[in-house]
């Protein structure tokens, strides 16, 4: 008989999570208010451009007001705020567009990448976990463990640089950076699909020690229990007793690595999509903190911590799932 899933315990856990995300989202955004207003840079001046170098201190002072940076901080971030409430996150300075635009055009492109290189983690992680845990100390235990220690070392800009130019540059095999090829003016399947593989896979293998070393351990440490050695000494086979017993065991902390590892994998992409030039929104990002446009860093980060905050929520619940004896009310 299967086990009846706690969907009313989940959606408590779920609720309890929602309302601890209030303040800390309307604390993240006062922050972002309050570091730009005290950083050096003059938004003022970032969005006037060349011509803000000749223009009169008056027209100047004319495009602080017409901007709203010459008003409170906290008026500046309260009126963001409620405004962002009804559903207006505002005009970007610096791309010159609505906010909710800048984002739906580059969100996208962000999550496909992120999410790629999110399953390549697992999947290559967990099958050469699974691999060298079997027989730890091993020739393959020995090398995928020392390759993994590297790579966690080895920043993603530079795994990238390195990516581009062995494949795209001394093979020629695939495309270094961008959406579709130089010549195209049209964005088809087949384009983006090989335009992905460098930065995804780059990205995805930067995740992967992680992945690799819990999945290794846990099925290391679950193949000397009791429960699986007794399943041995039934006489059943290696491979039912390493997937249905071993594997089991030893997935349940890398769970906890799905929430844990989303910060990295935000701040891994942002670096991967600007060493590629992958349309997402990296660019903006970084265009938004250097030119100090609170309505698009404040809506960027808000997103980056809601991001977090679902991932630490979700591999909460694949932990309650996957094991029996974790409750959802704790």
């Amino acid at each position: 008989m299967s086990r009846r899933l706690p969907w009313g315990a989940m959606a408590r856990m779920t609720g309890r999570r929602a309302l601890f995300a209030v303040p800390v989202l309307l604390a993240v955004t006062f922050a972002v208010f309050a570091v730009a207003d005290a950083s050096p840079f003059d938004p003022v001046k970032a969005y006037a451009g060349t011509a803000g170098l000749t223009a009169s201190q008056e027209n100047l002072d004319q495009l602080r007001a017409n901007l709203g940076v010459d008003r409170p901080l906290v008026t500046r971030w309260w009126d963001w705020l409620t405004a962002a409430l009804r559903g207006d996150l505002g005009d970007s300075s610096v791309m010159r567009q609505p906010v909710a635009d800048v984002i739906a055009e580059r969100i996208g492109w962000s999550a496909l990448l992120a999410a790629t290189a999110f399953l390549v983690a697992i999947l290559l992680g967990t099958a050469l976990g699974v691999l060298a845990g079997r027989r730890r100390g091993g020739l393959l235990d020995r090398t995928v463990s020392s390759a993994a220690y590297t790579l966690e070392a080895a920043p993603a800009f530079w795994l990238g640089l390195l990516a581009i130019w062995f494949f795209a540059l001394r093979l020629g095999a695939l495309p270094a950076g961008g959406l579709t090829d130089t010549a195209s003016d049209t964005v088809t399947a087949d384009q983006v699909i090989s335009h992905l593989v460098l930065p995804a896979l780059v990205l995805g293998v930067s995740q992967l020690p992680w992945f690799y070393l819990y999945v290794r351990q846990g099925v290391g440490d679950a193949l000397e229990e009791d429960p699986v050695r007794g399943a041995r000494a039934r006489g059943l086979r290696e491979r039912t007793v390493l997937l249905g017993h071993a594997l089991r065991s030893g997935m349940l902390p890398m769970l906890t690595l799905v929430g844990s590892r989303v910060p990295e994998l935000i701040t891994g992409a942002l670096l991967v999509e600007t060493v590629f030039s992958w349309p997402g929104i990296a660019a903006a990002t970084v265009q938004a903190a250097t030119s100090v446009d609170f309505p698009l860093l404040a809506a960027l980060t808000v997103l980056a911590t809601a991001a977090v905050l679902l991932g630490n929520l979700l591999s909460d619940l694949l932990y309650g799932l996957a094991d029996p004896r974790v409750g959802f009310d704790g």
